[in-house]
């Protein structure tokens, strides 16, 4: 929610300054009105293998769904299931997914995740930015992956603009910054931190057994 409307705002501005004809016949049909509160860097969410029990909101999964069935889903989205703003976005996602039923929803934060099931991508490598996978293999991050996502339960034209020109690279600049700062905005520890608690707790949880995967 919070990359849809920093995504809205710049293509405004730069709406006002740099007409471009190829565009024009979109802003009659995209009028995208989002309304997002800024969170206080302050406020403390709970981090499972960090904070332990916590008294404060932690947004959660919706639960009592079925995902689609491997033969069915279009696309896999990787998303971090500890991150309290970016789970009102999933929460929409998988709303909307009960009637298309095309999108699988993988946690990354669970302890059970799997890269090798998830074309190599690690931990750290997906908490950087949002990654998705295609039915096919194909990897596709960032903008990108939220347009493909978005697409697949018939909001496609929230992403349309972002594949055109300049505003495309402005959308990816915009995304990459909050991606970098997402972790601080939303008042969680460093994502070395994080991988120290991570590592952590799995040690504890597989104690000696030589199957476990650290």
């Amino acid at each position: 929610m919070a990359t849809r409307g920093a995504i809205a705002a710049a293509a405004s501005t730069i709406w006002k300054h740099r007409r471009n004809p190829s565009l024009r016949s979109l802003s009659r049909h995209f009028n995208p009105n989002f309304n997002h509160r800024i969170i206080p860097t302050g406020f403390k969410y709970q981090v499972r293998a960090i904070q332990g029990t916590s008294t404060d909101p932690v947004i959660t999964p919706l639960k009592n769904r079925e995902e689609p069935k491997p033969q069915n889903w279009k696309i896999k989205m990787l998303y971090d299931g500890d991150c309290p703003l970016c789970m009102r976005e999933v929460n929409m996602l998988m709303e909307r997914n009960e009637k298309h039923g095309t999108i699988k929803f993988v946690d990354i934060s669970s302890n059970d995740y799997s890269p090798e099931d998830n074309q190599g991508l690690d931990y750290k490598t997906v908490m950087g930015q949002i990654h998705a996978i295609q039915s096919d293999g194909n990897v596709v991050k960032g903008v990108e992956a939220f347009r493909r996502l978005y697409e697949e339960v018939g909001l496609g034209w929230v992403y349309t603009i972002t594949k055109f020109e300049p505003i495309g690279k402005l959308a990816d600049v915009v995304y990459d910054v909050w991606a970098k700062y997402r972790l601080q905005v939303t008042g969680r520890p460093s994502i070395e931190a994080i991988l120290e608690a991570r590592k952590k707790d799995k040690v504890e949880t597989c104690g000696e057994s030589k199957n476990c995967k650290i």
